[in-house]
């Protein structure tokens, strides 16, 4: 009995301290396991919330002395009473959200080793086992130093515990287990290797067959039966292959532009998931960082999920020159452990992360244009841009059919582009070749094909809005359909100029305006058809038929 208490005793105590130093090393992130067990869904606790933080700091710390006292023998009664209250507490919490499954990872060990909420219950029960067979066994457990020693020891683990969660919370952890650590290539961690196992399911099937309720389990083909189909229940037998990054989106307006995003060679990531929660003043010095990172050639982006109203509140108040983006808010917290945070990432890999007390580190340097862009690229653009315009402004019909030779070739070579690279913005090839592909494309026949990547180009930076705003009014009018932002004119058969059908024309001159033209639709009007041309508000959807009309004629 001696023997298998000692064994127990240094088992127990060792755990804990394990257990308790892999949380010390992330408080932040058990206070945010914290504030999902205090949620409405699961133990409807919200009151505790607030102090989420606090009481994550102290059950580490409480958790990391416990295992120091048992392998001490000190003070064992108030030592063992103690683990049985922590086990009995976190043996209930993990049978109740194994049964009930409402946390699907307890976060016992942080992240450095994951448990599903059974595995969590099993090792509680044992633990909880080991701890009563120390109850049975406890004149077996006798102090290793005299009590000024052991009280010590005690204190100095204590201290230790206070200054490294200091650390922690004031910087960022020590050892960072994520998926998201320094290093680590974010769109490889969201692939899917070839040879991954897949998900298998169990499909049963309930019909009335004569009367008869009967059931038919099948892998998820349809069964064939004669009997009316009742309906269908889905078990997962076997779980497929999840990546270790299967969460993360870079959204505006509803699209998810990570895979453009992460493609550029130098990016800077200002991630702030609650901007209720941020530490405000910290913007003032990302202020600065960002503007001298825009002017050394890095791209930057602000990561979110608070409301369209706080990114456009926060820009404003502190003047902030870059764009922000949706985010889910259990993504941005897994990214880094400081609200706000930045990151520096080169082609999807994290070279930098750093918290707001440590941003005087961040390590930026002036870009050459090697570093930025893909020269080559860059080089075939500028190219394809001079042959755009080689003809274009002839009138002469044999020259004119050279240029729709150019026109074919260039879209086969953009399109071969798109396919390796996505859209090839500023941040690939630099400003001037980065609308190069936009005027092939807007040349060519194959617009409502290529909108969608202008429009992720335009919504990421890579290209100037009001280009896709003059594409997307095009695409409107191949269909006869009406413009948005009024740049399309037409001629009639009797040679007069008008203006496609607008949408709304009332507000055209704001729309307008929030695309980045620097025209009022009057003053386009006068450089489109001429100084003598006038603009007047007749031109809404109820013009279609007229002008379709004169234009057949």
């Amino acid at each position: 009995m001696k023997i298998i208490v000692t064994i127990s005793r240094i088992f127990v105590g060792v755990l804990f301290i394990l257990s308790g130093l892999i949380k010390l090393n992330d408080p932040v992130g058990f206070s945010f396991k914290l504030e999902e067990y205090f949620s409405p869904a699961v133990l409807d606790l919200p009151f505790f919330t607030p102090y989420a933080l606090a009481l994550a700091i102290f059950l580490v710390i409480f958790e990391v002395v416990l295992g120091v006292l048992l392998l001490l023998g000190y003070q064992k009664r108030i030592t063992l009473w103690s683990l049985l209250g922590m086990i009995v507490f976190f043996t209930f919490l993990t049978f109740y959200s194994a049964y009930f499954n409402k946390v699907t990872d307890c976060g016992c060990f942080g992240d450095a080793v994951k448990l599903t909420p059974w595995e969590s219950f099993t090792k509680d029960v044992v633990l909880l086992v080991l701890i009563l067979l120390l109850f049975y066994g406890k004149k077996y457990i006798q102090p290793v130093f005299k009590a000024k020693t052991s009280i010590a020891i005690l204190l100095v683990s204590l201290l230790a515990c206070v200054l490294f969660v200091n650390q922690v919370i004031n910087h960022l952890p020590s050892i960072d287990f994520r998926p998201y650590k320094i290093g680590a290539n974010i769109s490889e961690g969201m692939s899917v290797p070839v040879d991954a196992p897949k998900a298998i399911f169990e499909y049963a099937w309930t019909f009335d067959v004569d009367g008869e309720r009967t059931t038919i389990v099948t892998q998820g083909e349809y069964p064939t039966v004669d009997g009316e189909f009742i309906e269908v229940e889905t078990k997962e037998i076997q779980k497929g292959y999840e990546p270790p990054i299967h969460d993360f989106t870079i959204e505006k307006n509803g699209i998810d532009l990570a895979g453009s995003i992460l493609k550029r060679k130098n990016l800077l990531m200002v991630i702030s998931y609650d901007l209720q929660k941020t530490h405000r003043e910290a913007f003032k010095q990302i202020k600065t960082i960002t503007d001298s990172a825009l002017v050394m050639g890095y791209s930057v982006i602000g990561m979110s999920a608070s409301s369209e109203e706080w990114t456009e509140a926060l820009k404003s108040e502190y003047g902030l020159l870059f764009p922000y983006y949706f985010t889910d808010e259990t993504t941005l917290k897994t990214i880094v452990r400081s609200n706000p945070g930045i990151l520096r990432v080169k082609e999807g890999t994290i070279i930098q992360k750093l918290h707001y007390n440590d941003f005087e580190d961040l390590e930026l340097k002036n870009l050459s244009d090697e570093e930025r862009y893909i020269s080559s690229l860059q080089v075939q653009l500028d190219s394809i841009m001079i042959l755009d315009q080689k003809y274009r402004a002839s009138f002469d019909p044999s020259t004119w059919s050279r240029q729709m030779e150019i026109d074919q070739s260039n879209i086969q070579f953009v399109d071969s582009i798109i396919q390796i690279y996505g859209y090839p913005g500023k941040s690939l090839v630099g400003d001037k070749a980065g609308k190069a592909a936009w005027y092939v494309i807007q040349h060519s026949d194959r617009i409502d094909e290529f909108l969608p990547q202008i429009e992720i180009a335009a919504l990421t930076g890579e290209l100037p809005f009001r280009l896709y705003a003059m594409m997307l009014d095009r695409s409107l009018m191949n269909q006869r359909k009406p413009q948005i932002y009024g740049t399309q004119g037409v001629t009639l058969a009797d040679g007069s100029n008008v203006f496609w059908p607008i949408e709304d024309p009332d507000n055209v001159n704001d729309r307008r305006k929030k695309a980045g033209f620097g025209t009022t639709i009057e003053k386009y009007a006068m450089d489109l058809f001429g100084p003598d041309w006038h603009y007047e508000n007749e031109y809404g959807p109820e013009a279609m038929e007229w002008i379709l009309e004169r234009m057949n004629k």
